[in-house]
């Protein structure tokens, strides 16, 4: 038999309803030839039925700024101050409890502790402690909420920057920014719902390795995966017409492609054929969105002064970030930023400096810019990594240097705007940095809150999967922190 006539006779009626690759699917194809998605419903184009909100949402958009390799939470906002007087004595076995050692340190010998050699003050309202590495972040202490009891149990990069971004150790999991653009769909038909961009650091002494699998879609459909915007070139690849092919050209050339797509998708019943026809459409729609976006000479001289004179240089961290906000304003659903270069094995003193002057500066300009164009409350910004370091020195150890090791134990995460409660500092640590002593926060219960703030009940918003209902925060418990809430 013929093999399409096969797979038409095999099809099940829970696969034609779930495909809906037939007449009961073909609606959503409206929006390709230019009509208006749900135009009359008031929802924005690509919310899944089964995925709308549970409740009023107080966040529309989020920012996500990564800081791959792990900052040092004890040289940045975790300050211990009695860590000085066990400058260079071991780290005792009481507070290590016999907890799991990365192979970079687990054969060392001795443990010995190496006090930051930064200097602290507390700052604002809520008497946040933060390091003079930061002085323009400690400026606005009062609108940022200071998680500083995150945990996961991934000690080494690769499966900690999955879990924290897909709420799993294992890849092949939908990120958060797809189960974003699943949920609450596009504001914006000519710009994608999820947007991935990579700043590069000042200092590039360690960077880790980072690839698409971080914002790929999983077992969502793939629409929902992030588009990686490119740190210099053409923002995205391809995305201009090749030499001798006009506007016109190329419109006949995807309008005969989307006919022999829908023939394909009809006769095959593939959702992710119908998924080609959406994307090769925005790409043709991007043509014109994507260079306006990119050109910053339309930002007046008071954006520069927020952000620094680093955010006129592609790829920068500042450039990063004013993007991130020019994407919200056109209605970008999620942005995620990594920057780079965090993975303080050795020459803290050396390092930590020149990726604390890259975001500093930038962060406290992407806040102040969201407020001043009346984004702040509906936007939510995240800055953290996948885990935090040890108190205890890898390698050797001297006032004035030191190295640190992945710690997963604790770790400290802000985040700032679209429902959060500002001026908040949640959970407290140690002496030592290295176990929490009050009010402890996983990352799945991190997921469960930003997503109580984009107005879902994280048990309820699932997708089924190989017979499953899967969702962002897994099988396991996770509580929403309403501590941590507006």
């Amino acid at each position: 038999m013929d093999p399409i006539t096969e797979a038409g006779l095999n099809l099940t009626r829970r696969r034609f309803f779930a495909q809906g690759a037939h007449p009961l699917g073909w609606a959503a194809l409206g929006a390709l030839t230019g009509k208006a998605a749900m135009a009359d419903s008031g929802v924005p184009s690509g919310v899944a039925e089964d995925a709308r909100p549970h409740f009023a949402p107080k966040c529309k958009n989020i920012i996500y700024l990564h800081m791959v390799g792990g900052p040092p939470q004890m040289d940045l906002y975790d300050h211990k101050p009695k860590m000085r007087d066990w400058f260079d004595k071991d780290l005792p076995d009481s507070i290590r409890r016999g907890q799991r050692l990365t192979t970079m340190t687990s054969g060392q010998k001795r443990f010995p502790i190496a006090p930051s050699k930064f200097k602290f003050k507390q700052h604002g309202q809520s008497g946040m402690w933060v390091s003079e590495l930061l002085p323009y972040t400690a400026s606005m202490v009062d609108d940022m909420c200071f998680i500083r009891s995150l945990n996961t149990e991934a000690i080494n990069h690769e499966p900690a920057i999955t879990y924290i971004q897909t709420g799993n150790q294992v890849t092949g999991r939908p990120c958060l920014g797809s189960w974003v653009s699943y949920g609450l769909g596009s504001l914006n038909r000519n710009l994608p719902t999820f947007v991935v961009m990579v700043a590069k650091p000042t200092n590039t002494e360690q960077v880790q390795a980072i690839s698409a699998r971080l914002w790929q879609s999983g077992y969502l459909p793939g629409e929902h995966a992030g588009v990686s915007f490119r740190a210099s070139g053409d923002p995205i690849l391809y995305l201009n017409n090749p030499p001798g092919v006009d506007a016109a050209t190329r419109r006949a050339s995807l309008d005969g492609l989307r006919k022999l797509n829908e023939l394909t998708a009809r006769e095959i019943g593939d959702p992710e054929t119908v998924t080609r026809i959406s994307q090769f459409e925005m790409a043709y729609r991007m043509q014109a969105s994507v260079p306006e976006l990119t050109d910053l000479a339309t930002e007046p001289e008071s954006t520069f002064r927020l952000y620094g004179e680093a955010a006129r240089k592609p790829a920068s961290f500042a450039n990063t970030a004013l993007l991130a906000r020019r994407l919200v304003e056109r209605g970008v659903r999620f942005v995620q930023v990594y920057h780079n270069n965090w993975d303080t094995h050795a020459n803290v003193s050396g390092r930590l400096p020149d990726q604390c002057r890259d975001v500093d500066q930038a962060c406290w300009g992407l806040i102040q810019d969201l407020k001043r164009k009346g984004l702040f409350e509906s936007t939510m910004v995240v800055w953290g990594g996948e885990f935090g370091r040890t108190i205890y020195s890898q390698g050797g150890v001297s006032r004035e240097n030191y190295g640190r090791d992945h710690h997963p134990r604790c770790f400290t995460l802000w985040m700032a705007g679209g429902g959060i409660r500002p001026g908040t500092v949640h959970g407290e640590t140690d002496d030592f940095s290295y176990n929490i002593t009050k009010d402890p926060v996983h990352i799945r219960d991190l997921h469960a809150t930003m997503l109580q703030c984009l107005g879902y009940d994280h048990r309820r918003f699932t997708v089924r999967h190989l017979g499953l209902d899967q969702r962002l925060t897994g099988v396991e418990e996770a509580r929403v922190v309403k501590e941590l809430l507006a």
